[in-house]
């Protein structure tokens, strides 16, 4: 069995467990108002601010022996440059003061899964990251089209508030079979288990952050 194949079935209850949280089942559902759309993007700037500086750190500490995952990484500071500021974008297009977002300070969920992940790069083994990025990347093609149009619908948004999870649909599968190819090049244990283990916790921690949206969040921040 493949290693990406070894990730996906080892990850599978706690990725279940994502997928059942509330602000998941409420988006799919057509469920999910204004407020609570623009406190999960406030969540996710807070998040997504983090990932250039991120996947740079991890790529300084890559040992010499695995240039070509340096250079995956330096890939993918290219593919997301910029990505905060479609959520901001976002916002704003929900009506919301999308500056007030930037000097925010996050929920402690998304503090903490982002503390987690410079600790994993700084005292851990950096390619356990790429546990980060399986749940990241994953999830949001698993279900971020179907949750883009069902918050559409319910909320009367237009496009235009929907450039974050559209994003990361089915336009980002590509990117997951990058992600695959890399994962099944890599043949260390010891850096599997690091991967395995960072994704099961990244998996828990992403669910905590959903777990912390909630509208009252947004409210304050009408434009």
């Amino acid at each position: 069995m493949s290693f990406f194949s070894t990730l996906q079935n080892e990850t599978r209850t706690e990725r279940e467990l994502l997928i059942a949280s509330p602000l998941v089942q409420d988006a799919l559902a057509g469920k999910l108002d204004r407020d609570t759309y623009a406190a999960f993007l406030g969540q996710a700037y807070h998040h997504v601010k983090h990932t250039i500086p991120l996947l740079m750190a991890a790529g300084s500490r890559i040992p010499g022996d695995m240039e070509w995952l340096r250079t995956a990484l330096a890939e993918y500071v290219e593919e997301e440059l910029g990505h905060q500021e479609w959520i901001l974008n976002d916002i704003r297009a929900c009506g919301y003061d999308a500056e007030a977002v930037r000097a925010a300070i996050p929920t402690a969920e998304t503090e903490l899964m982002v503390a987690y992940a410079y600790h994993v790069i700084d005292r851990g083994n950096p390619v356990g990251f790429f546990g980060m990025v399986h749940v990241l990347e994953g999830t949001s093609v698993s279900v971020a089209d179907k949750a883009a149009e069902c918050i559409a619908a319910s909320t009367g948004l237009g496009p235009e508030a929907f450039s974050y999870l559209r994003s990361h649909g089915a336009l980002d599968i590509e990117h997951v079979k990058f992600f695959e190819d890399l994962m099944n090049r890599i043949d260390g244990e010891e850096d599997q288990r690091a991967i395995l283990h960072c994704a099961k916790m990244f998996y828990r921690l992403y669910a905590n952050v959903y777990g912390s949206v909630r509208a009252g969040q947004a409210t304050a921040l009408a434009a």
